[in-house]
């Protein structure tokens, strides 16, 4: 499990069915077999080295992310999982991208804040609420506003100079978690019966 909290930026060293990321920090404790969120899609770190890891990346998460994109020189960003111990800094991020979003624009707002807007596919919306949690890239973010299928949130300057979203440009693709527990609501909801509403004629026709 992680938590969006990103730990630092790696480059792309190579990529292709095995990707290679240039890194230090999430380094010094990473073991071979290690779970590591790279741009919010959690992966199986192998060949772990001082400064840079490798990871297996499957046909289906290259189709259905943005890992697919990537080429030697991107950046991307990293965070381990959360030990036991640790603070919940951001909310829960399992990892599991639900899809792409296309970043739409990125707008300054002043003193190094930006507002950003992505276009999300319309099967993610009913798990997106107002002031709910997404993980955009790994990065976890406050939803700001949603209209029409597109998907607002602030990024505050610590989150702009530490992230990817710096390098971003409109049309970029953007990978897309949902909060696991508005997921988890809304199948509960799906399963409920919902039973008609009692009306004058449904109490004539048993009789009263």
């Amino acid at each position: 499990m992680f938590t969006g909290i990103i730990e630092e930026l790696g480059e792309v060293e190579s990529v292709g069915a095995r990707l290679k990321v240039r890194c230090s920090i999430v380094m010094t404790d990473m073991m071979e077999g290690a779970s590591i969120a790279v741009n919010g899609v959690c992966l199986t770190a192998v060949d772990p080295r001082p400064n840079s890891f490798s990871a297996d990346l499957a046909p289906e998460t290259l189709r259905l992310s943005n890992l697919g994109d990537l080429r030697a020189g991107s950046r991307v960003n990293l965070e381990r999982p959360l030990a036991a111990a640790g603070r919940l800094s951001g909310h829960i991020v399992q990892g599991h991208v639900d899809g792409t979003g296309e970043l739409l624009s990125m707008e300054a707002l002043g003193d190094d804040n930006w507002w950003l807007r992505i276009r999300v596919p319309a099967e993610l919306d009913p798990f997106l609420v107002y002031k709910g949690s997404i993980a955009i890239d790994g990065i976890s973010l406050t939803i700001a506003a949603l209209e029409g299928g597109v998907l607002s949130a602030t990024i505050i300057p610590h989150t702009w100079r530490n992230t990817t979203l710096g390098g971003y440009r409109p049309g970029a693709r953007v990978n897309l978690e949902c909060d696991i527990l508005a997921k988890h609501v809304e199948k509960l909801l799906r399963k409920l019966e919902v039973k008609p509403p009692l009306t004058v004629e449904k109490l004539r026709e048993n009789g009263y």
